[in-house]
């Protein structure tokens, strides 16, 4: 690769927007050549792009995360650093306990339960419905996982410190420095949960199924050991953390259901969960959450023309694959019947990663993210929710974005919920 001009202050500035400006500069090339944070870098496109990215013999991911990323949103030693067979074994405790359909569905039972719990304490008045449902999935994941949480303050507290995780991890300045005390604070909280349970001081009574808590305790790696107390809480905080930043999504569905309001009333006719699921999927690619995940490059290799030497950081393009006309009709057309059907496959829909979800590096939480966001979507729509005036502008320049409102809601004082338990 040839020296070129350093793109970092113009991602910070540009946010969602840099890497289609950056395409549009280079022709809508599939590969464009750059540099971030100083090191050489290449942005690739397209489905030819997401497999190359996904294999492992040309992508790796130990060390393409820069500090700052680790200490607010992944945490120093996660699995999202690790390669090869000690990812994969890693990766086992997440897919043991997150992607079977019973986990699934009981997370999905608690979350609408604490959902609906909250809005009822919210009847007959005013409330950002990004920072309550950010509790509500809080509460929903400590009880689903087995970490004690008492609700009110505390489970405020975690819901808080997750949001600050994700808010602050793309960004210098308050935003990052909010996220690192909050990862500390709970990295702290959680070691110590981690520690009673290795003593006996806490735990399932005998004979119960251990809870993801325990699992994590008791997790061993490739070479028998367990994970130390730190690492321990790192990755059972990667179970809390993005099912807190589900409340993204809801909050970007509640968005969809304001802007094209005959999606609800498709959502409150679904009888079967297919819709719902339809505008997940549909929300998932159409509303900005990652713009581009990186990894380095294992060896010399090119794509297509473009050479990428080793130790190159790859970026793949998110944002732009889900707004390319050439593998989505009206890319910008909110349309959840793309879905009505089928399921994406594993190189076309990838908010979460692509690839193999269980051998790969895409989002072991994928399944739940879906679920979840279909079943308070229908919980959305079948509320008669209000919403005053307010600013519902999306900034493209703020990683991650969100509706600058949080999307404030009114909720009736006696329900109108017309749907049953889904």
């Amino acid at each position: 690769m040839h020296p070129y001009a350093d793109s970092t202050l113009s991602l910070l500035s540009r946010g969602y927007a840099w890497a289609p400006a950056l395409r549009r500069r280079h022709g809508n090339a599939q590969a464009i050549p750059t540099r971030l944070l100083g090191r050489p870098a290449v942005l690739l496109h397209g489905p030819e792009a997401v497999d190359f990215f996904y294999d492992e013999r040309h992508v790796l991911r130990h060390g393409a995360l820069p500090g700052p990323v680790l200490d607010t949103l992944f945490g120093q030693g996660a699995v999202h650093t690790l390669d090869g067979e000690t990812h994969r074994v890693r990766k086992e405790l997440f897919t043991s306990h997150l992607m079977t359909p019973d986990g699934v569905k009981s997370l999905g039972r608690l979350a609408r339960e604490h959902w609906l719990r909250t809005a009822d304490g919210l009847r007959g008045g005013e409330a950002v419905l990004f920072d309550e449902m950010a509790v509500a999935l809080a509460g929903a994941v400590c009880e689903w996982s087995g970490v004690h949480c008492a609700p009110g303050g505390e489970v405020r507290r975690l819901a808080q410190d997750c949001v600050a995780m994700v808010d602050g991890f793309a960004t210098p300045g308050p935003r990052h420095w909010k996220a690192r005390r909050a990862r500390s604070r709970q990295e702290h909280h959680l070691g110590q949960a981690i520690a009673d349970i290795r003593e006996g001081t806490a735990g399932s009574p005998a004979g119960m199924k251990p809870t993801v808590l325990e699992a994590v305790a008791a997790h061993r790696e490739v070479d028998g050991s367990l994970l130390d107390r730190h690492t321990a809480a790192v990755e059972f905080l990667n179970v809390l953390r993005p099912t807190v930043a589900i409340t993204w999504f809801t909050t970007f569905a509640a968005h969809a259901l304001h802007r094209f309001p005959g999606v609800g009333e498709e959502l409150r006719k679904d009888g079967d969960g297919a819709y719902a699921r339809a505008f997940a999927h549909e929300v998932r690619r159409s509303y900005p959450f990652v713009p581009f995940v990186g990894g380095l490059a294992s060896r010399d290799l090119s794509f297509g023309t473009q050479e990428v030497p080793e130790g190159t950081l790859v970026l793949l393009d998110v944002l732009g694959h889900h707004r390319d006309p050439a593998l989505w009709p009206e890319p910008h057309c909110f349309d959840p019947r793309r879905f009505l059907g089928r399921e994406p496959g594993p190189g076309e829909l990838i908010p979460q990663g692509g690839g193999d979800a269980r051998t790969g590096h895409r989002c072991p939480g994928e399944d739940i993210t879906v679920h979840l966001l279909a079943t308070l979507t229908s919980t959305l729509a079948d509320l008669d929710l209000d919403m005053p005036e307010q600013d519902l502008s999306i900034p493209v320049t703020r990683i991650p974005t969100r509706p600058r409102s949080g999307i404030t809601v009114r909720i009736p004082a006696r329900s109108t919920e017309r749907a049953p338990a889904r």
